[in-house]
C-alpha cells in the first residue's frame, strides 16, 4: 500500500512496504531540473547533482562511497529535465545507514572549492564523450528543434563555457532557489519498518529554507529543422511531433499507440525498417511528458544514402496510422504488453521507489495496479485513431547529425499537412 505523509515543513514522504522482498530502495527527490535553468546558468542541476557526492563536513567523497560498498548496496543519482533524484538501493537491514549518508549529502555537502573545479573537469569530459556518441547528440539537438528558446529544449549536461564560470556560490544560490521543504520528495520502497519513516521525518524536520518556484510558460512547438554535419558512419535523425503533457486524458491512448508504432521488436517501423527492408540496425519512438508540454519523437540509425527513403517509410506509416488508425490484433497485443511492463517493473524495489517520486513530483497523485489496468483496458480503436489524427496532421521539428550536409531533397517538415 502507497502511504503520503507531509510534514509541517511542506516536505513529502511517499512509501511502499512490500514485506516479501530483503531490499529497500530510498531516494531524495528534488523538483528541479535544466527546466529550471537559465542560458547563462544551464548545467548547473546536473552539476550540482555531481558536487553532492563530493564530500560532506564529516565524510570525504570516498567515505560515501566505501559505506556503501562495505554493506554491498549501491548509491547513485541523476538528473532530468524536471527533476533531481539521489537515490541508494541496500539489503533491509542497512536502510538507516543509507538514510544517513544520503541526509548527509543532501544537508552537509561542502562544495570543496578545489573539488569543484576537478568535478568541472569531470563534466567537461561527459559532455565530450556525449557529443561523441551522434545516437545521444541527436536527442539534444531535436529537444532544441522541437522547443526553441524554451528551458525544454536546453540541455541537461550544459555546455563547457557554462560550466567554466560557475562559482561556489552560484551552486550555493541555486539551492537556496530550488532545495526547497515544498520541492522535495523522500521515497521509500521495499522491506522496511515504521522507524525508518520516523528517522526521515526527524532528519527532515529542521529543513525550513522557503521560497517558490516561478511557474513556466507553455511552450510553442517550434517544428525547426537542425542538420550537424559530423564525420560519422551512419545518419542518425528524430522526427517529432507534439505529444501530450503530464496528466493528460488521452495518454494512455498514445502510449499505446507508441507501442504499435515503435515501441517494440514488432512495431510497425521496427519491422517495416529494420526486419522486411534492412535499412536500420536501432529505430524506435518514444513519447515524453512534461508539466507543461509533451513530445511523440521518432528515432533511426541508417546509413547517409538511405535517409530519404527512411523518412518516407517513416511518414507513411504516421500517415497510415492517422487515416485508418490500427489493427484489433495491435490494439490487444498493445495493452498485454503494457500490462506486462508494468508488472514486470513492479518486481523492482528501485522502479517502485521511482514511480513514487515521479507521480509525486509531477502529478501529486498515485494510481494503483487495477486503475492504471483500468486505463489501459479504456484504450479504444476510437480514442488511438483520435490521437493520431490530433498529432499526426503538423509540421514535423527535425535533427539529425550525419556526414551529410543537410537533408535529401524529399526531406521536409510540412510532409504530413
Amino acid at each position: 500500500m502507497i502511504q503520503r505523509h507531509t510534514c509541517e515543513n511542506g516536505l513529502r514522504i511517499v512509501t511502499e512496504k512490500i514485506p516479501s522482498v530483503r531490499s529497500v530502495a530510498l531516494g531524495i527527490w528534488v523538483g528541479t531540473g535544466s527546466k529550471y535553468e537559465q542560458e547563462k546558468n544551464n548545467g548547473i542541476s546536473h552539476f550540482l547533482e555531481h558536487m553532492f557526492f563530493k564530500g560532506t563536513s564529516t565524510r570525504s567523497a570516498k567515505e560515501i562511497a566505501e559505506t556503501f560498498d562495505e554493506i554491498g548496496g549501491n548509491v547513485n543519482a541523476f538528473t532530468s529535465k524536471e527533476y533531481t533524484c539521489y537515490y541508494a538501493r541496500v539489503l533491509d537491514q542497512h536502510a538507516p545507514i543509507a538514510l544517513d549518508v544520503l541526509s548527509d549529502m543532501y544537508f552537509h555537502s561542502v562544495f570543496d572549492a578545489e573539488e569543484l573545479e576537478k568535478e568541472k573537469n569531470v563534466v567537461i569530459e561527459e559532455i565530450s564523450m556525449y557529443e561523441d556518441t551522434p545516437d545521444d547528440l541527436v536527442h539534444d539537438l531535436i529537444a532544441r528543434a522541437t522547443y526553441s528558446k524554451h528551458p525544454l529544449g536546453y540541455s541537461i549536461l550544459g555546455t563547457e563555457d557554462v560550466l567554466r564560470s560557475l562559482k561556489r556560490d552560484d551552486l550555493l544560490s541555486y539551492i537556496d532557489a530550488h532545495y526547497l521543504p515544498s520541492n522535495t520528495v523522500v521515497t521509500v520502497a521495499g522491506n522496511f519498518d515504521d522507524n525508518l519513516i520516523e528517522e526521515i521525518k526527524k532528519r527532515f524536520s529542521g529543513f525550513s529554507r522557503q521560497g517558490k518556484l516561478a511557474p513556466l510558460s507553455e511552450p510553442e512547438f517550434a517544428a525547426n529543422v537542425i542538420a550537424h554535419n559530423k564525420a560519422t558512419e551512419q545518419a542518425h535523425l528524430c522526427l517529432s511531433l507534439p505529444g501530450f503533457k503530464v496528466g493528460h486524458p488521452d495518454v494512455y491512448s498514445l502510449i499505446l499507440l507508441n507501442n504499435v508504432l515503435g515501441g517494440s521488436m514488432s512495431s510497425r517501423l521496427f519491422q517495416e525498417i529494420r526486419e522486411e527492408r534492412g535499412l536500420a540496425y536501432s529505430v524506435y519512438s518514444y513519447h515524453s511528458s512534461y508539466k507543461e508540454a509533451g513530445t511523440f519523437t521518432v528515432y533511426t540509425g541508417t546509413a547517409p544514402e538511405h535517409v530519404g527513403q527512411v523518412f518516407d517509410i517513416v511518414t507513411n506509416v504516421l500517415r497510415d496510422v492517422a487515416d485508418r488508425g490500427i489493427s484489433d490484433k495491435e490494439l490487444n497485443k498493445g495493452k498485454e504488453q503494457l500490462k506486462g511492463s508494468l508488472m514486470l517493473s513492479l518486481e523492482s524495489t528501485n522502479s517502485r521507489m521511482s514511480r513514487l517520486g515521479k507521480n509525486e513530483l509531477l502529478l501529486e497523485r498515485h494510481l494503483n495496479l487495477d486503475e492504471i489496468i483500468a486505463k489501459i483496458d479504456r484504450v479504444s480503436h476510437e480514442s488511438v485513431l483520435a490521437v493520431a489524427q490530433e498529432l499526426f496532421r503538423s509540421k514535423l521539428a527535425m535533427a539529425m547529425v550525419s556526414p551529410l550536409e543537410g537533408y535529401p531533397a524529399n526531406v521536409k517538415n510540412d510532409i504530413l499537412l
